[in-house]
């Protein structure tokens, strides 16, 4: 049976603005181009062109082979996660698209792969040239198309390991096989949400054509916004560990510029394969570790744990866990959502979640430590009320707070029960987790394997992103602690 991959990209330059798509497809053993389509379809969104591409690549290669096997790459995580399956279409002029992409082929010989923007150049270069050609009141043509040549020949499709788009398995065969080059604009691998509008006549990724606006959706197909600006949130994944300092070290890849960097990072942890692991490690299970937004004890700095009261969200905590949606909903890379059984953690859990068109599942060794009579005290309040418990309590990870409370000990003990539970149900994907600082920073002593007195050289703020790998052999790999761009 023959195999084709077809390769496809859509844009509108206003998003709602003139639109065109691009198609190609490739012979899967040979890299051959056997067929290109493009054209101008007027005024429409980037994802309906970019259904109207997936829709001509799969026609074309029907047109050579109607019994073949195909497999679609995209640099849409939109149209990708809802043809595969697990996100919802809701948008109205998607949804009949959608459908009549699902009936070109039987559903079983149909797979569907993320890929990074720059290895789908060459159908990016037929829609803008579509576009073009539009712009001049022209007809894409084929002979006019300087795509292909523009364009370096497909490598042979390889088998990679199974696994959802742009992250576990299959992400991390694909960043080993083409590691980002340095400098490069488009070595982000980042998902099409997250690039942004760039005016038109400039240069499209390669050289070639115009450069076309991008949109952001949320999962659901639903409630696109043009993003404006190359540098408002910073990357919700990967970053060194302290929370300054990634722009500084984007000044390391090749001069390319930080939100370039920061995307660059963003796509690493969700693949993280470049760092010591050994690449027959495998896909880690990534967790990003999310604390929830700020309650009314937050900014007052009191005791709250699992014992106390269970505060909501308060309007500003909201506020931030809707930041925290934004960011993550233009990584792209968390496939399931797991939150602490507290209020404040399942309602930040609730607005990040219903972004990213997921559900969300509850842990319970994710609480936060029960602070006994601390709760609702500030750090003072207990000095002056016991003083010889507190200084046992900092002393000793086994002493309890007053009143029998847990100790970090025990918290530690539960959490890492938890984590062990999370890694084996989540082998392979990445997961946000989102639970308190005492669990969290829990997590990230035991990745690097400090004393529990690290916990009092950690700062975590309200709403912030770190991020963990969990590889087969056992050992841990911190890519990202306190993370706060995103609210800026």
């Amino acid at each position: 049976m023959r195999e084709f991959v077809v390769e496809a990209d859509g844009g509108s330059r206003g998003n709602p603005g003139p639109a065109g798509y691009g198609a190609v497809v490739s012979d899967a053993a040979t890299g051959e181009t056997l067929a290109e389509a493009a054209e101008y379809i007027g005024v429409a969104t980037n994802n309906v062109a970019e259904y109207r591409g997936l829709l001509a690549g799969l026609r074309a290669a029907r047109e050579l082979d109607p019994d073949a096997r195909v497999r679609v790459r995209m640099d849409s995580k939109l149209v990708v996660e809802q043809m595969s399956g697990r996100w919802k279409i809701k948008h109205p002029a998607m949804k009949p698209l959608a459908a009549e992409a699902a009936t070109v082929f039987p559903p079983d010989r149909v797979t569907y792969e993320w890929i990074p923007r720059e290895r789908n150049a060459h159908a990016d270069r037929l829609a803008n040239e579509a576009m073009d050609a539009g712009a001049r009141g022209e007809a894409w043509s084929p002979a006019d198309s300087r795509a292909d040549l523009d364009t370096p020949p497909a490598a042979p499709a390889v088998p990679v390991p199974e696994g959802p788009p742009g992250d576990t398995a299959a992400g991390a065969a694909r960043v080993r096989e083409a590691p980002a080059p340095a400098g490069s604009a488009a070595a982000s691998g980042e998902p099409e949400s997250e690039r942004r509008p760039a005016a038109e006549g400039a240069a499209a990724t390669g050289g070639a054509g115009t450069a076309r606006g991008r949109g952001i959706e949320d999962a659901s197909g639903e409630g696109t916004v043009v993003e404006q600006g190359a540098g408002a949130q910073g990357s919700a994944v990967d970053r060194p560990v302290t929370d300054t300092s990634a722009r500084d070290a984007a000044a390391g890849l090749g001069g390319a510029a930080p939100a370039d960097a920061d995307r660059w990072a963003a796509q690493a942890v969700a693949t993280p394969s470049s760092g010591w692991a050994p690449a027959d490690m495998g896909a880690p299970a990534t967790f990003v570790l999310l604390r929830h937004g700020e309650t009314p004890l937050t900014p007052q700095k009191r005791f709250s744990g699992s014992g106390g009261s269970d505060p909501s969200l308060s309007d500003i905590g909201r506020e931030q866990a809707e930041k925290v949606a934004a960011a993550l909903a233009r990584r792209g890379t968390v496939q399931a959502v797991v939150a602490s059984p507290l209020a404040r953690t399942r309602e930040t859990a609730r607005i990040v979640a219903a972004r990213l068109g997921l559900d969300v599942a509850v842990e319970d060794g994710l609480r936060e430590t029960d602070f006994g009579a601390w709760e609702g005290l500030t750090f003072g309040e207990v000095r002056e009320r016991y003083p010889d418990d507190l200084d046992a309590w900092l002393a000793s990870p086994d002493a309890q707070p007053t009143g029998g409370g847990e100790s970090f000990a025990a918290t530690a003990a539960r959490v890492a029960e938890a984590r062990d539970k999370l890694v084996a149900e989540y082998r392979g994907r990445t997961v946000l987790l989102v639970t308190h600082v005492t669990p969290i920073k829990t997590l990230i002593r035991l990745a690097l394997g400090a004393p529990p007195e690290a916990l009092f050289r950690m700062e975590l703020s309200a709403a912030s992103l770190s991020a963990v790998a969990y590889y087969a052999d056992g050992n841990a790999s911190v890519r990202l602690f306190n993370d706060t761009s995103h609210l800026r």
